[in-house]
């Protein structure tokens, strides 16, 4: 694509437009609140669609209503570029009357909860963009859509649209950590070309009112500022569950030490945890001993064994089958407590108490770490960054669950 950046003044939007021109697949666009990453990435998209038979796919985590959300922030960025005649507008698609291309809208997350069910009929895409990015925590999803991105003898883009996560997020671990590229980087390395932002390269188009809200913020919220304002990459998510933790020694002196377990395969992973309580300290301490997925029976029992001995297993119950199986190898194991407010009721247990993590049990820092709210107020909880922290609470549970009045098997 040749074609020249519209009138604009601020230097760093016209670096978005041509280092879009570039023959890199990825395009990770990072920046903070008020810096116009999506506003530029809109007005990319509606000029490529003058070249011939682009098909361009523009998603969101969940977009139940493109025609009274997305697509007219669309219409606004055509009409600015005067080209409103050259497109024919619907509810889910802008179609391009000059050159035949499409710009099509959907959510990756239906009403179900499937992620990609109303994807698969898509065909022909040679531009995806992925607005708002964060809000995909699941990689397979990506690399589902990210794989069906072929086109033969056009170039094909990726372009990922977001304010910065957690150092947990794939994204992260993907596109910078795995590639030793520091946060904030604009060029481009490899197959990927990264633009970063911020409210300042964007300041001639801010109202007065905001400006004096992010200065109200960067007194007195500094690391709200860096995150939310900068677009910095943080260690620990926003709306975490627990602040009650901190790393230190694995130091049970004589309290009983019961295992926790939980089950995946395929992507999930199947964990093993020793716990111990110290009821008159309030303390927890807990250390990682297993955090893998695609484990056959025959696996998990061996490293149950070698592990933890004939001490108490209490797993995930949603496996009767495998600890039936488990529990004729040789582990002493049991299914975990389950119902309703089993979750809620093991959660406040934690928060009751302080958790001590063994320094080397670094999967269970990173879900501590991870572990947010989906609705605070109604004690809803993200279902992600829980494959130690289900565990831990199963072993909470049942130790202390008696005196909540749960019954424990």
């Amino acid at each position: 694509m040749t074609s020249t950046y519209p009138n604009c003044t601020i230097k760093k939007h016209k670096d978005i437009w041509n280092h879009l021109n570039n023959e890199t697949r990825y395009f990770i666009i990072t920046g903070g609140r008020g810096s116009g990453k999506s506003f530029e990435v809109g007005r990319f998209s509606s000029i490529l669609s003058f070249e011939n038979s682009h098909k361009i796919l523009f998603t969101r985590q969940t977009m139940t209503s493109a025609h009274l959300s997305i697509i007219p922030e669309f219409q606004e960025k055509i009409e600015l570029l005067g080209l409103k005649d050259a497109f024919d507008i619907t509810r889910n698609e802008i179609n391009n009357k000059v050159s035949g291309s499409q710009i099509i809208f959907r959510g990756l997350k239906t009403s179900s909860g499937d992620q990609t069910a109303n994807l698969k009929s898509l065909q022909g895409i040679d531009t995806w963009i992925l607005d708002e990015a964060e809000e995909l925590i699941d990689e397979t999803t990506f690399d589902k859509i990210n794989l069906s991105i072929r086109q033969k003898g056009i170039h094909n883009r990726i372009i990922l649209i977001l304010n910065p996560a957690t150092k947990e997020h794939w994204i992260y671990k993907r596109f910078f950590e795995s590639k030793g590229v520091d946060a904030g980087f604009t060029g481009v390395k490899g197959d990927t070309t990264y633009i970063h932002t911020t409210y300042l390269d964007n300041i001639d188009n801010l109202d007065e009112s905001f400006l004096d809200e992010i200065e109200r913020i960067k007194l007195s919220n500094p690391i709200k500022f860096k995150h939310v304002i900068e677009g910095s990459w943080i260690e620990k998510a926003e709306g975490v569950v627990f602040d009650n933790w901190r790393f230190g020694d694995f130091n049970p002196d004589g309290l009983q030490v019961i295992y926790g377990q939980d089950y995946g395969f395929s992507i999930d992973p199947t964990t093993l945890i020793s716990v111990a309580i110290d009821q008159k300290k309030k303390r927890i301490y807990v250390k990682e001993h297993l955090y893998k997925p695609k484990l056959s029976t025959a696996q998990i029992g061996y490293i149950n064994l070698e592990t933890c001995g004939k001490s108490l297993i209490v797993a995930d119950s949603a496996e009767p089958r495998l600890i039936d199986e488990l529990y004729r190898i040789g582990c002493n194991i049991v299914g975990a407590e389950k119902g309703a407010g089993s979750i809620s009721l093991g959660i406040s247990l934690l928060l009751d108490y302080e958790i001590i993590v063994e320094p080397n049990s670094q999967n269970i820092a990173k879900e501590l770490n991870n572990f947010i709210y989906a609705d605070k107020t109604s004690k809803l909880y993200i279902d992600a960054f829980n494959h130690t922290i289900d565990p831990l609470r199963y072993v909470v549970t049942y130790v202390l669950g008696k005196s909540t009045g749960i019954e424990i098997r």
